[in-house]
C-alpha cells in the first residue's frame, strides 16, 4: 500500500500534508530546533484480525523534549477506513503480552529506566504497569 492509502492513515491520526511532509501540527519552525515530519514506521497486523495497523512516528525537540519522538497507532477497520487507537510521546515497543482481542501491550520508551506499559481493555489503551527489560519496576517520584 502506498500513496492514497498512506494519506488515509495520516489523516486518521490527525496529520496534515505540508510542503515538508505529513505533520501533526506540533513543530515550531521559528524555534530552529530539529524536526522530522511524520512517517509510517511500521505496518502490520498486530492483533491477528487480518487487517493492518500502522505506526506513525514524528520527532522533534520543540514538541517532544528529551524523548524527541511521538507515535500514533492507527488500525484499519472492517469497512477499510482507518481509526486512531492511541497516541503518546515516546517510542513504541510492542510486547508479547496481550490485552483484550489479542492487542499487544505497548512499552512506551524514552529517557530513563522504568517505562509505562499500556494494555488494550477493549475500548482504549490504558496504563497497565511499569517495566524495564521485561521486569516490573517502580518509576522514580517527581
Amino acid at each position: 500500500m502506498g500513496g492514497s492509502g498512506d494519506a488515509a492513515i495520516f489523516r486518521a491520526a490527525g496529520f496534515k500534508q505540508t510542503r515538508r511532509g505529513w505533520e501533526s501540527g506540533c513543530d515550531d519552525p521559528s524555534a530552529g530546533s530539529l524536526y522530522d515530519a511524520g512517517r509510517i514506521d511500521q505496518r502490520k497486523d498486530l492483533n491477528g484480525d487480518g487487517r493492518p495497523e500502522a505506526v506513525i512516528t514524528e520527532s522533534g525537540l520543540f514538541c517532544y523534549g528529551r524523548t524527541e519522538n511521538a507515535f500514533w497507532l492507527v488500525s484499519q477497520q472492517a469497512d477499510g477506513t482507518w481509526k486512531l487507537l492511541y497516541n503518546e510521546v515516546g517510542i513504541a515497543e510492542f510486547l508479547p503480552t496481550k490485552g483484550v482481542g489479542g492487542w499487544p501491550d505497548i512499552s512506551i520508551g524514552g529517557p530513563g529506566f522504568c517505562f509505562p506499559v499500556v494494555r488494550w481493555n477493549g475500548k482504549a489503551y490504558v496504563r497497565h504497569r511499569f517495566a524495564y527489560e521485561g521486569k516490573p519496576c517502580s518509576p522514580p517520584r517527581p
